[in-house]
């Protein structure tokens, strides 16, 4: 659906990137001005809420701050390179199950306003080029820890060697940073396996627009 300001919610499968997405967009509308409120990686699926023409896309920044809802799957007992399923994974074959009660305990001391340093495979510039395209270079880029607002984080079903959670955040926090750090609090490595992004702000993924149907934009 599209609101009178211009600015949608689509739904991202999982494969594309954010930008392949405002590309599909810019074709369908027929609107050169397109941009997004927040990127989702290749491996994430869920709302990506884009603003069409130059009005639309100037008030995004008053959406990019909103609330985040997401569902996460963290695997436990193996890391990875990338700190999602991409990789490469190393198995952690002496990692040890942790209890239901322990994972609990370890969930809520991510809860609240919490220093995380963002992965080297991410979108942030260091001297002026993405970390991402340093580290596929061979480069380590000093990623340097950020303060970020983490609302809740809800243990929804845990089966070892996953977990499944809802997560409600601020802005600027990484969710596959946070399966990377509970897995080394646990101390069995982890990665985010699967993630999906159910809201941002008022933007939910039940009234997102599939890429199917963007030709309704016309």
């Amino acid at each position: 659906m599209v609101n009178a300001d211009r600015i949608i919610a689509v739904a991202k499968p999982v494969g594309p990137t954010s930008h392949d997405v405002v590309d599909a967009v810019r074709r369908a509308s027929g609107e050169k001005t397109v941009g997004h409120a927040g990127t989702l990686d290749p491996l994430a699926s869920g709302v990506l809420v884009i603003g069409i023409g130059r009005e639309a896309t100037r008030k995004l920044k008053n959406i990019v701050g909103a609330e985040k809802e997401y569902i996460a799957t963290v695997r436990l007992g193996a890391t990875s390179a990338t700190d999602d399923a991409e990789g490469p994974i190393s198995e952690q074959p002496a990692a040890i199950a942790p209890s239901e009660e322990a994972v609990r305990a370890v969930l809520q001391q991510f809860a609240g306003t919490i220093e995380q340093t963002p992965p080297a495979f991410s979108a942030l510039k260091i001297s002026g080029m993405s970390a991402h395209r340093r580290a596929r270079r061979g480069e380590m880029p000093v990623m340097r820890p950020r303060t970020v607002s983490i609302y809740a984080i809800e243990l929804l079903s845990y089966a070892w060697p996953d977990l499944r959670l809802r997560i409600l955040t601020g802005p600027g926090v990484y969710i596959r940073a946070l399966a990377r750090d509970l897995g080394a609090t646990l101390g069995t490595g982890g990665y985010l396996a699967a993630l999906e992004r159910t809201r941002v702000g008022d933007f939910t993924l039940d009234k997102a627009l599939a890429l199917a149907d963007l030709a309704q934009l016309r």
